[in-house]
This record gives C-alpha cells, structure tokens and sequence, in this order.
C-alpha cells in the first residue's frame, strides 16, 4: 500500500524585483516622451502655435520694469507674407535653408572659427533650429536645451515642409520689445503691413535679428545698416519655399 507524503509547498509571493519595476518606467516615460513630442509636432503642422515661452518670459521681463505685460504679433498665413521678407529670412539668416536637413555644419565651423578668432559673436543656428528652440524649448545653453533642439529640429525637418518652418519662424520669432512675428514688427517699425515690406525694410527687420530688444530697424546703428545692405544685394541669389 502505497502512502502518500505530504509536502508543505511554500507559498511565493510574486514580487517583481525593484530593477524590473524601474526598467518598466523607464522604457513607460520614453514612450510616452515620443508620442507626446511627436503629436506635438504633428499638431502644429496645421494649428498656428498659440504663444511660445519665451513670449511669456519676455511679457514678465516687460512688466517687471513697470510697462506692463507686451505680447504684440499678429499671424499672417505664408502666401500673405512678403516674398521680399521671406528671401531676407534666407540671406541673412541661413543660406543652405532649402538644401539642408535642419543643420548646417558649414555655417557652425564657420561660426566656431570666427568667435575663437575674437571676431563679433554669431551662432551657426540655421532657421529650422530657431523655430525649435523657440515653439519648444527654453532659452538657454544647456547641453540638455540643445538636445532637444537638435530632436525637435530633426522632428520639423521630417514632418513640415519648409513652407511651414519659414511661415512659423516668420511668425513667431522676436522682433523687438515685446514685438513677435513679422506682421507686429512692420506695423511697429514702418506702420505697415508685412505684406508689402520694401527690400530695405524687409532686410532692415532681418538685421536686427541677432539682438531684437537692443538694435531698432527705425533707427539702425552703423552695423545693423551695413547688414541690411548686404541682405538686399543677396537677396536675389536665393530662391524661397
């Protein structure tokens, strides 16, 4: 007669181990880092973005001096801004806009050379990262900001046409004391349209764009003046979106 042993089976419990959990979160916020930027990006594809950061900084900045809280723009579509601002945006601002893929590495030796040579300051920022940095991020410096840039960049690049980065950029990027896009700058500096800005004009808005809150496109310094000049004689070699 055969007898049966009991066996005390003890019971475990099903505990995932602290390294899977955090594996599990890990990979949880990368994809929801994604698809959160990625519908970002798609969505302002068709809807003009709002406000960015930096209007808002900017706006406080403002106030905190006792003028009250200044966000001027006004939005204009691509086909009403003027053509003549959209080839001042190329000559002065990136010159490879319609060949590259968001950077240009050209323009960043250059711009490494010149300011380890002493000379006056520039960025080899190309219009694609402008519109990254500003629609958003931060201003700042970071190796973290630039990151990001160069992510959101790579996004625009691969998701808009470049019609729609010359439009938003146009749109969107600061133009003076408290003064956003195009449109706000010519009604602030010519008290006209940016529908029908002049070469001069167009290329007088362009130049102040490295420092817009110190250099004024009514009254240009001896710099700002030369810059616009230059602009105007480049403006017909480049062809627009």
């Amino acid at each position: 007669m055969a007898i049966r042993r009991k066996t005390n089976k003890r019971k475990t419990k099903n505990v995932a181990p602290w390294k899977t959990i955090l594996k599990r979160w890990t990979v949880g916020i990368i994809v929801g880092f994604f698809g959160i930027t990625l519908f970002w990006v798609l969505t302002l594809k068709f809807i003009h973005p709002p406000i960015t950061y930096l209007m808002i900084k900017r706006g406080f900045e403002w106030k905190a001096t006792g003028k009250g809280f200044k966000i001027d723009k006004e939005w204009l579509s691509y086909d009403e801004l003027s053509d003549n601002l959209k080839r001042a945006a190329i000559a002065g601002e990136d010159a490879h806009f319609l060949s590259h893929s968001g950077f240009d590495t050209k323009a960043i030796r250059e711009a490494l050379e010149k300011n380890r040579e002493g000379k006056r300051l520039r960025g080899g920022s190309t219009i694609s990262q402008q519109v990254a940095k500003n629609v958003f991020l931060w201003p700042g410096r970071s190796w973290l900001r630039k990151g990001l840039e160069a992510y959101f960049t790579f996004l625009i690049e691969t998701f808009w046409s470049k019609k729609r980065i010359l439009e938003i950029y146009l749109n969107v990027i600061e133009m003076g004391q408290g003064v956003y896009g195009a449109e706000a700058a010519a009604q602030y500096y010519f008290e006209k349209s940016a529908r029908s800005l002049s070469k001069k004009q167009a290329a007088l808005i362009i130049a102040i764009l490295p420092n817009p809150r110190k250099w004024d496109a009514r009254r240009p310094s001896v710099y700002v003046n030369s810059r616009a000049n230059n602009i105007v004689r480049y403006m017909g070699h480049y062809s627009i979106p």
